[in-house]
């Protein structure tokens, strides 16, 4: 796929907005576009998730759900890539539940609800999605009817490449390839000091490694 000139629209949570870097115009998509000349649309907002809360937020922002924003971004682009999962991990109160949801109060079944929104809306672009990168908190016990069920990031991530591969969506697996385990104190240091968000140099690793996926398609 030749970049330059592609429109990509990007819906993430506070990676993709940029939470971390210097300034947006350090952010991955910003990157992009200075780089590989291609027109990036950001819609990244800090906080927000695959799934419905079933617990309102403190800030009204972070319930703004990936779905339910499919709506704002421009019907005129050629890719748009998906880029989340890492608050439902992290902050969430939604179950993960089983790829055979429906509903969008599991994290399946918003994954679901989310590939069919996109499909629907973009029938004619390229509909990719970007898994969790690694963090320092990727083991946790989360509350879940029943009972508290330990939950690692990396059940998030095979959600993802399960239903995206169920719709013949391409997947970008970053938490295997990203090059970066903040757990490593000198890649901490170097590039996710919060042990979350990547910072400028690891935003300028984001935009390789995405520029390289969307050549090769």
């Amino acid at each position: 796929m030749d970049l330059k000139g592609l429109k990509i629209n990007f819906i993430g949570d506070s990676i993709t907005e940029g939470y971390g870097t210097s300034g947006e115009k350090c952010r991955f998509s910003d990157v992009l576009e200075d780089k590989y000349g291609v027109i990036s649309r950001n819609y990244g907002i800090c906080g927000t998730r695959f799934a419905i809360q079933t617990s309102p937020s403190n800030d009204p922002m972070y319930d703004k759900d990936f779905v339910s924003r499919v709506d704002e971004m421009d019907l005129d682009c050629d890719v748009v890539i998906v880029f989340g999962g890492t608050n439902d991990y992290g902050h969430g109160d939604a179950p993960l539940g089983d790829v055979s949801d429906r509903t969008q109060f599991t994290f399946c079944g918003a994954m679901h609800a989310l590939c069919e929104k996109l499909i629907n809306r973009y029938p004619g672009s390229k509909i990719i999605f970007i898994t969790p990168l690694h963090r320092c908190d990727e083991e946790q016990y989360k509350q879940e009817k029943g009972g508290k069920v330990f939950r690692s990031l990396k059940h998030y991530v095979d959600v993802i490449r399960e239903i995206a591969e169920y719709y013949s969506l391409p997947v970008l697996d970053l938490y295997s390839t990203y090059g970066i385990q903040p757990k490593v104190a000198v890649l901490r240091e170097k590039y996710v000091p919060d042990g979350l968000h990547p910072n400028d140099e690891g935003h300028k690793i984001l935009a390789e490694k995405i520029a390289a996926f969307l050549k090769a398609i």
